[in-house]
């Protein structure tokens, strides 16, 4: 565990620079919080991040503007310390009286991208998954010098080469925020130094192994000595590099605008007709707005050879450690890995919503719409993957009709079919995902009813 060691900063540096990262805490949340809004810390329990969580801390109670903090701290595993890490960050939100939630998790070390980014990716799932409106990470001035550097060595675009963003929408979840991204991490030490904030060292952050540490520690300080102001150049070029990463998505937004059929999904032929630049750059767009990260340049070769050779009835599929691009109809799919399908039943009692392949199934009451409520008392409601045979008659009149016939009609894509929840009432078929209610279920006008709402991940 590390704390705050005498410091050649004057007493009247630190309060400057204390004052200095509680103004800009203020100033970043000011246009970003209502009445009542959930701020989630991703606590470490390293230096950073402890210091967010106290400034935060001492905003709730100074600000005009009351909003609830909270703090979840993922446990990986990875480090033997790792226990001790968590134990740290209950002992401070403890003191603090902020709530906090310990999170496990398994990061995976199989796969192609290396310990560092699965772990970052399953991070990064479980701040999709608070309960909160906003998820704030503790990166700061000199984290976006490093990010800017290791993706130019690694050969990224523009929206690569500007680095972290302040903000970003997560599926599901609260939006991603780094309010400290602008204050150097010089200014978070005097305010730890001002406070007397204990804080734990990650032995790994000395690793040379690890890239980042690589450019951290063997890199970035002779560097400096030649371009003193080495990590401000960066973060300016991340500023320029971010305005025109903003003006490539606008282009790109245009060009979906034009190219966008009646189902909103971009048509194959439009698509094709596009320069392989612009093309690229709507595949790279679309591809972070399905929040995945941004493919390299060998996969995207590879999708646009593929999509220019594909034939109208064609189902193509390109993977990256992300998601998926699929073609269907001829219209362009953007997806996320193929989820787990439930392998039994799983019991609805009332609950808003039930978790589903990745995704979930809310359950909203309404008036004359949807499932007619007094008709699920005949027996135990479920919801279960498909078995083989189901039929379902999703308009009176009409005759029952098998499940494939109805998804075709529908245009589920086949990759979706396998994943849809079929809900059951004992041995009777009450509604099937993406297709509707059973008719003999339907909740007539005026009568109390749920609408099934699945949202696929």
């Amino acid at each position: 565990m590390a704390g705050p060691k005498s410091s050649p900063c004057t007493e009247r540096s630190q309060a400057d620079s204390t004052h200095r990262l509680v103004n800009k805490l203020a100033a970043f949340f000011a246009a970003r919080l209502k009445p009542g809004s959930r701020v989630c810390v991703g606590l470490s329990g390293g230096l950073d991040s402890v210091v967010l969580l106290h400034a935060l801390n001492r905003l709730v109670s100074s600000t005009d503007i009351p909003f609830a903090l909270t703090a979840v701290h993922v446990h990986h595993g990875i480090s033997p310390n790792a226990d001790a890490w968590a134990e740290f960050c209950v002992e401070y939100c403890q003191r603090q009286a902020v709530p906090l939630s310990v999170v496990h998790v398994a990061v995976p070390r199989c796969g192609g991208d290396g310990l560092e980014a699965a772990a970052r990716r399953v991070r990064h799932d479980v701040f999709a998954k608070r309960d909160a409106d906003w998820l704030a990470l503790a990166h700061h001035h000199d984290d976006q010098a490093e990010t800017v550097l290791l993706n130019l060595l690694r050969g990224a675009g523009i929206a690569g080469a500007a680095g972290m963003r302040a903000e970003r929408a997560q599926p599901y979840g609260p939006r991603l925020v780094r309010p400290l991204l602008d204050v150097p991490r010089s200014v978070i030490k005097d305010y730890a130094a001002e406070y007397s904030l204990p804080w734990i060292d990650d032995e790994s952050n000395g690793d040379l192994r690890y890239r980042r540490n690589f450019l951290r520690h063997a890199v970035l300080p002779p560097l400096k000595v030649k371009f003193p102001g080495a990590q401000q150049a960066l973060a300016r070029a991340a500023d320029h590099f971010a305005e025109a990463a903003a003006l490539l998505d606008e282009l790109a937004a245009l060009d979906r605008a034009a190219l966008a059929t009646s189902t909103g999904r971009i048509g194959l032929p439009g698509f094709n007709a596009l320069s392989p630049a612009r093309a690229r750059n709507l595949l790279r767009f679309e591809w972070r707005a399905a929040g995945h990260r941004a493919p390299d340049s060998r996969w995207m070769d590879e999708a646009l050879r593929q999509l220019a050779t594909s034939g109208a009835q064609a189902e193509t599929c390109l993977s990256t450690a992300d998601g998926e691009l699929r073609l269907y109809r001829n219209e362009l799919y953007f997806c996320g890995p193929s989820p787990t399908v439930p392998d039994r039943p799983l019991l609805w009692a009332g609950e808003h919503e039930l978790p589903w392949a990745g995704g979930r199934v809310q359950f909203v009451p309404v008036i004359g719409r949807g499932i007619r409520a007094s008709s699920l008392a005949d027996g135990a409601v479920f919801l279960r993957s498909r078995q083989g045979g189901e039929r379902l008659q999703p308009t009176a009149g009409r005759p029952r009709r098998s499940l494939r016939n109805l998804c075709q009609e529908y245009a589920v894509p086949p990759w979706e079919r396998v994943r849809l929840p079929y809900l059951w009432c004992g041995e009777r078929l009450v509604w099937v995902g993406a297709l509707g209610v059973d008719s003999a279920f339907a909740c007539p006008p005026g009568q109390a009813g749920f609408d099934p709402v699945w949202e696929s991940c």
